[in-house]
This record gives structure tokens, C-alpha cells and sequence, in this order.
């Protein structure tokens, strides 16, 4: 936990949803804001938002919602990031600090910087938790506990911005690193991006053999699939923003599908334990 104590006279939360709503929450109850204002397409989300404590105001006009804030989150789909930061920032002041918290950086992060007024400062963040629901009815104050959150600063990163993001992180609970943008597109491609993937494929595998088939799967099958159950747009964003990273992936995995085929043709009872205790002892190393 930081030693700073931290606060923001008014937030803006670009996306109310999972994340956004929980961050909200979580800085509600730990007193670290004085307003909260919501943006997002629907009204309907947002008046419920409010009703739920998660926001104080709300607004369908994202340069409206970030008028005088002193901290502005990014929490749409990575795909918007764009398009929203050249409607918001005609109501950025100088001085506010942007960050989100989209799980793809790379090339949008230098982006993002591109199109930050003067003396306005983004920092890159990935707060590494959420579950396959997408709604503010599961947003949680503790969302936030024990994950870790990866920070990517640039060159161009205000330093002065980028300690106050990670007191941010660590205040509502989290364990921060710092990570180049580049290099993070590289891990997330492999440990959750590239994972979505295969979730999305093997159910649609299954239900192209037999529909029917998915009502007799075990635990098994629901624990290896739950990611299916996914935001198909937020995985699209993903998806394409990060593309050349799971393509690499895909050619690997490929060949790994290729040596499974040669094992079962050929009826390599070593080589298949061999390969299943390999994978077995990597994933022991995972906490």
C-alpha cells in the first residue's frame, strides 16, 4: 500500500461498466474523490449507475463529463479509445491526468499521447482483473484487491502523472509494475488475448459438430470455455488492435496442433504423455 494519500476533488469515468463501475465504487468508498461523473451511450446504464451509488452525475456528452476533472479513466472498449479522446479533450483542463484501463497498449498508447492537449498527462494502465460479466450490476468496491496492474509509460510520460496513477492502483488495492508498451501487447497476446481466441473457437467447434452436443460438457469443458461468455465487442477491439501478436501465436499453436496430430496418427503413447507432462509442469508454475 502507498504512504501518499491521494485525492481527487472530480473524477470522469469514460464507460461505466465492470471496471469503470468498480473503480467508481472504489473510490467512493475509500473517500479518495469528491465527484464522480459517469459517460457513457445509454442513458438507461447511466441512470442506473447512479442509482447504484457507483457515479454522481452523468452525462452522454464526453467533453461535458470531463469538464473540470482532475482525473479522467478510459474504460471503453479499446476500439473507442480513439474516437473518444478527440470528443472528450475539448473538455480536458490542464493539469488533468488521463489513464485507462484497456488491456492492449502498444501503438495506442503513443496514440493516446498524440491527441492529449498541452500540459494534459496520459498514462498507460492495466489493471489485470474482471470476470466474463460485462455490467455494472457486478461491479465491486474489492475488485480491485490483490490484482496486479501493469503501468506503460513512454519517454514522454510525466513522471510527476505517473507516480500519481500507480499511488492510484495501489491505493484501491493493487500491485503495480511498469512494463513498456510493446513488450505488454507481447505477454497479454499469450496469457489472455490469444486464450480468448481458442475459448471462442472451441465452443464454436463443438457447435458446428452438434449443437446439441454442449448440454452433456462437464466441468471440464464450462472451466476451459468460461471466457467464451466474454464481451464479443470488447474481444473484437482486442482482437484487431493486437492482431500481429496472436497471429504469431496462431502459426505456434498450429504447430503444436500439427505435432498432437502425428502423435495420435502414429500412436505415440510416449510422445502424448510427454507432452502432456510438459504442459503440466509449466502450468504448475502459475500461483
Amino acid at each position: 500500500m502507498t504512504g501518499k494519500k491521494i485525492f481527487f476533488e472530480k473524477v470522469a469515468i469514460l464507460g461505466v461498466g465492470l471496471i469503470g463501475g468498480s473503480l467508481a465504487l472504489s473510490l467512493k468508498q475509500r473517500g479518495l474523490c469528491g465527484t464522480i461523473v459517469g459517460f457513457g451511450r445509454r442513458e438507461e446504464s447511466l441512470y442506473r449507475a447512479k442509482e447504484l451509488n457507483l457515479i454522481d452525475e452523468y452525462s452522454l456528452d464526453a467533453a461535458h463529463a470531463c469538464t473540470d476533472a482532475d482525473l479522467i479513466v478510459f474504460a471503453v472498449p479499446v476500439g473507442l479509445f480513439k474516437e473518444l479522446a478527440l470528443k472528450a479533450t475539448t473538455g480536458f483542463k490542464r493539469g488533468a491526468i488521463v489513464t485507462d484501463v484497456g488491456s492492449v497498449k502498444g501503438m495506442l498508447v503513443f496514440e493516446m499521447e498524440s491527441l492529449m492537449p498541452q500540459e494534459v498527462f496520459y498514462v498507460g494502465s492495466h489493471p489485470i482483473t474482471g470476470s466474463e460479466n460485462s455490467g455494472i450490476e457486478d461491479a465491486r468496491a474489492d475488485m480491485f484487491e490483490g490484482a496486479h496492474c501493469i503501468l506503460t509509460p513512454t519517454e514522454s510520460t510525466d513522471r510527476s502523472s505517473l507516480f500519481t496513477v500507480a499511488d492510484l492502483w495501489k491505493t484501491v488495492g493493487c500491485r503495480t509494475e511498469e512494463i513498456d508498451p510493446s513488450r505488454h501487447d507481447e505477454i497479454y497476446a499469450a496469457v489472455s488475448h490469444f486464450p480468448h481466441i481458442l475459448a471462442y473457437a472451441l465452443v464454436n467447434s463443438v457447435d458446428r459438430i452438434d449443437s446439441n452436443f454442449i448440454q452433456y460438457a462437464g466441468q471440464g469443458f464450462k472451466d476451459t470455455t468460461r471466457i467464451a461468455m466474454s464481451s464479443p465487442e470488447m474481444w473484437r477491439d482486442i482482437s484487431l488492435l493486437n492482431r500481429e501478436n496472436l497471429l504469431k501465436l496462431s502459426k505456434l499453436f498450429r504447430e503444436r496442433l500439427d505435432l498432437f496430430d502425428k502423435l495420435l496418427k502414429s500412436g505415440d503413447a510416449v510422445g502424448l504423455e510427454k507432452e502432456f507432462r510438459s504442459a503440466r509442469e509449466s502450468r504448475t508454475r502459475l500461483k
